[in-house]
């Protein structure tokens, strides 16, 4: 398999990874004519991503196929792997599902919705925390509730019987409230081996949680109060703005807690575990774009996606590796009006998906047609920084990288106008309501007169993904924003018939360096790994995209072993302080090893079940 103009300016040799990849993920073997290689991949995407054009529908299928030459955009792996196939399956990546009625057929209900959306191939979101507390009494039966982390269990098994599509299974993230009385059960839950394995699991932290833990405060514990028997709970009541509710909800304390024992509890089994994450919950309503019609709970399974109930992620990717020109040389340079260029066509055919693609269920159809959100992000960051020669953890590299989100940023919001003024705006959009959230606030002055005169196209358009199966396609760019895992290394990953095979990889830029420079030669100060580099490092580069990004941000703060606990927790606090929407760590054990060894699944997005 070739593919010609990558990101090294010619031919792009693939290696045996990126065959894997491509013939078990995103290969169309059906039909007259199966897939010979990528080629024939990207004439197929972009032909069914042109199809909703209401005009020139050739002429966008030839932009959007030069979009997808040479890696320079990448689709998430739904879109590649399910366009055009004529295949009953969707082309987005992950949903956030509905809300979860505390009441047994709600549940089941839940569940099947779950099931039904990963067959189709999607990852699902959960937030649990409208499911009432284990001992509590349920009012029609006079039972004993099992509580949320018991119910989880059943998704557990669900997901794990549920084959999504192809070498792929289904991906989920639950998330549950920092004041649910059985946050303690929850974030301890998989202390315990072999449970929840096909979950990542976040905490939902408050600024008042926050707030009181830097108070060294007590932290009530609660749920609605219509929901308890008339004796449960300690006494009192607060007010919260809970999951399923119009507006603050009446809530009974049953117990309460110290807030530093609860966080050190937190952080603890994220030091022993690597989960649960953080998501801080109140940062991320603040900042979204449909603060006026929109109250978010749960995010996609990476994290990257915070969304509504029935949300949807539409992800693409924009590889700023293939855009470094003279790598490695005196005048190398990030190509950023070729960047700009490229993003309106980005734009508009992950907008394009959303009329292309089918939905599991009608509700998130509805959502998304809604509001038309969108995630473009970057991926082979790591790798264009080496190619600049900037160390990843320096103030330039992080200058370049911001440099680069807010080109991306920028040309999209104005690509997104330009479309609403052609096809339309979202339909949920309010406009004088939508200029005055923050993140559009501080947008470029012809951006917001644009969106005031003609409205905008998408109510979201940026997220940066882990893309870790694309980006091994695009002959292994490193993924997402994250830095190289390694420059060589073997990585185990599961066939078409369920048997497992080895491959060696190696990095995109150090390959590049070797065929310039030879086996021999010393690698410049810019090739660092993600185990080379301080946490607050890997932090600060998320904290420096950020502010660019309307949605969130997968990232991976890699901890040494021998990592200080005290100095691990302060990782979380200093997350919070640089206006993070959340945090996610993983410290490798005995027990769980490093990242990316072979045979190693440490979380549950592993290539077999990642959600791109």
């Amino acid at each position: 398999m070739t593919a010609p103009g990558g990101p090294g300016n010619g031919p792009l040799p693939t290696s045996g990874i990126a065959r894997h990849i491509w013939r078990t993920k995103y290969r169309f073997s059906g039909g007259p004519s199966p897939e010979q290689d990528i080629t024939d991949t990207w004439q197929r995407v972009a032909r069914a991503l042109a199809e909703p054009e209401p005009a020139d529908r050739e002429a966008w299928q030839a932009r959007f196929r030069e979009a997808l030459e040479g890696f320079r955009f990448l689709p998430a792996g739904r879109i590649l792997a399910g366009a055009g196939t004529g295949h009953r399956v969707t082309l987005f990546n992950c949903f956030v599902m509905g809300r979860i009625e505390d009441a047994m057929e709600g549940i089941f209900d839940a569940l099947k919705e779950g099931a039904v959306t990963m067959q189709q191939g999607g990852g699902v979101g959960y937030d649990f925390s409208t499911l009432r507390p284990r001992g509590t009494v349920v009012g029609r039966t006079r039972t004993i509730a099992s509580g949320p982390v018991a119910f989880m269990d059943i998704w557990d098994a669900m997901c794990a019987t549920v084959l999504s599509t192809g070498a792929r299974r289904g991906a989920m993230m639950a998330t549950l409230r920092c004041d649910h009385p059985d946050i303690a059960e929850f974030v301890d839950a998989k202390r315990e081996a072999g449970r929840l394995t096909r979950f990542n699991v976040s905490v939902l932290v408050s600024d008042a949680f926050m707030e009181a833990v830097r108070a060294d405060a007590d932290w009530p514990l609660v749920f609605p109060a219509d929901s308890l028997g008339a004796a449960e709970g300690e006494g009192g009541a607060v007010e919260r703005h809970w999951p399923g509710f119009e507006g603050p909800v009446t809530c009974r304390v049953l117990r309460t807690v110290r807030a530093r024992e609860l966080w050190q509890r937190i952080t603890a089994a994220t030091f022993d575990t690597a989960e649960p994450g953080v998501v801080f919950i109140d940062r991320v309503n603040q900042w979204n774009n449909l603060w006026y019609r929109e109250h978010i709970s749960a995010t996609n399974p990476c994290g990257e996606e915070p969304l509504p109930p029935y949300g949807s992620c539409n992800l693409g990717s924009v590889n700023l590796a293939a855009f470094v020109r003279d790598p490695f040389g005196a005048d190398a340079r990030l190509d950023l009006a070729a960047i700009a260029e490229l993003v309106p066509t980005a734009v508009r055919m992950l907008d394009n998906v959303i009329d292309a693609s089918r939905f599991p269920l009608a509700r998130q159809a509805a959502v998304e047609h809604g509001n038309r959100r969108i995630g473009l992000g970057v991926t082979g960051l790591a790798d264009a920084l080496i190619m600049l020669g900037l160390r990843y953890d320096s103030e330039a590299g992080r200058d370049q990288a911001e440099t680069a989100m807010g080109t991306i940023t920028e040309a999209a919001y104005r690509a997104s106008a330009q479309l609403a003024r052609e096809k339309g705006a979202f339909p949920d959009l309010e406009a004088e309501r939508y200029l005055e959230g923050r993140f559009v606030a501080r947008l470029p002055a012809d951006i917001r007169e644009a969106i005031a005169a003609h409205g905008i196209r998408n109510s979201h358009l940026t997220s940066i993904a882990p893309t870790g199966t694309i980006s091994l396609l695009a002959d292994n760019v490193s993924g997402g924003l994250e830095p190289a895992f390694g420059f060589r290394f073997r990585r185990r990953v599961l066939e078409l018939d369920g048997s497992t095979s080895e491959y060696p990889v190696e990095d995109y830029a150090h390959r590049l360096w070797r065929q310039r420079h030879g086996s021999e030669a010393p690698l410049p100060a810019a090739f660092v790994r993600a185990a080379d580099l301080a946490p607050a490092d890997h932090l600060a580069m998320q904290a420096a995209l950020q502010p660019w990004v309307d949605s969130s941000i997968s990232k991976t703060i890699n901890i040494p072993a021998d990592f200080p606990f005290a100095d691990f927790r302060d990782v979380y606090e200093r997350a919070y302080e640089l206006g993070a929407k959340g945090c996610t760590t993983y410290r490798p054990t005995a027990g769980r090893g490093a990242v990316l060894e072979a045979g190693e699944a440490p979380h549950c997005c592993s290539l077999e079940r990642e959600t791109d």
